[in-house]
């Protein structure tokens, strides 16, 4: 009973997550505070992707981008087979969904993969880490662009985003330009931040959580939880775990039918299936506005805590199975 438990019980980040939905539900910010609470998650964001540039090795960049195919399959399986995905989804929209939630859904299958958590994944289970190390970043940088214009893509006028072309521009420069300078600066300051590797963690935490008390806040003031019956909440976590019980047999079957070799293909279970909180959050912040900010990124974060006990259990898997599959595979 322990042992199952210690599985599906939620890790300290997802709870603080919880406690974050809490307060700002019973507590949202109004008026002129909440402006500069605005401001502030800006500020934030912009800093948490500046030390996530300075973070990314130069010469994992350079050789990882020689492992082009896997780059390629990991990106295809972010960004057209999980939009894919959502669309099968829409029959939903309207008596299991609110038209908000689809748009989360939606917005959740364009997102790019994780960074930290692809990494730590695939080193657990014995797969190509520095693969994922580039595979994961370039999907970031990449889901600056491609996200608002799947998004518009698929929604249409629907999403209620702004302008696709100026939310790109405003995605560049409140994401892209600090991630850039940070990595162009890194020479100077890569010592300090693998010194405060650990306390930047927590740095990247608190911004996403800042973020989403803002979001839900905003949220709660136009009356999210009032519009939002509880049968599309239970929804949201069922499309959630079936989005991910789909997509990684999916793309565990389409990396043996394209040869790849186990450690590539941990690589592409895991930085294909993953959708970043981090990044979503933030990004959601840019290309929406109002009351449906809240109802969102609900399926992000519901997703989030889902990947993760899902992809702790695959991992172990792999790990333990790793010396009877090496013993076997001829590639290795």
């Amino acid at each position: 009973m322990t042992h199952w438990w210690s599985r599906l019980r939620p890790d300290n980040f997802t709870l603080a997550l919880l406690c974050t939905v809490l307060l700002a539900s019973f507590l949202p910010m109004r008026g002129p505070a909440a402006m500069v609470l605005d401001d502030v998650t800006d500020v934030a964001i912009a800093a948490l992707f500046f030390l996530h540039g300075a973070r990314l090795p130069r010469e994992s960049i350079v050789a990882g981008l020689l492992h082009w195919r896997l780059h390629l399959t990991i990106l295809a399986c972010t960004f057209v087979l999980f939009p894919l995905l959502g669309l099968a989804f829409k029959p939903l929209q309207g008596w299991l969904l609110t038209p908000e939630l689809y748009i989360g859904v939606l917005f959740l299958c364009t997102l790019p993969s994780t960074v930290q958590s692809s990494i730590a994944f695939t080193s657990m289970a014995g797969g190509n880490v520095p693969a994922a190390v580039v595979s994961a970043s370039l999907s970031s940088i990449l889901g600056v662009f491609l996200t608002p214009l799947l998004l518009a893509l698929l929604a249409g006028t629907s999403g209620g985003m702004h302008n696709p072309g100026q939310a790109i521009v405003s995605i560049m420069l409140q994401l892209l330009v600090p991630f850039v300078a940070g990595h162009l600066l890194r020479p100077w300051i890569a010592g300090w931040v693998e010194r405060q590797r650990a306390l930047l963690r927590y740095t990247d935490q608190a911004t996403i959580l800042l973020v989403v008390y803002s979001a839900f806040g905003e949220a709660v003031n136009e009356g999210l939880w009032s519009k939002t019956p509880l049968l599309s909440l239970l929804g949201v976590a069922l499309v959630a775990a079936v989005l991910l019980g789909v997509a990684m047999p999916l793309i565990t079957v389409l990396a043996r039918r394209m040869g790849f070799n186990r450690a590539d293909e941990i690589t592409i279970v895991f930085c294909g299936s993953k959708k970043s909180l981090a990044t979503g959050v933030p990004i959601a912040k840019v290309l929406f506005a109002g009351g449906s900010l809240g109802a969102i990124v609900l399926p992000v974060m519901i997703y989030h805590q889902i990947q993760l006990i899902v992809c702790a259990v695959i991992a172990k898997r792999y790990a333990r199975t790793a010396p009877a599959q090496d013993a076997a595979s001829p590639d290795r």
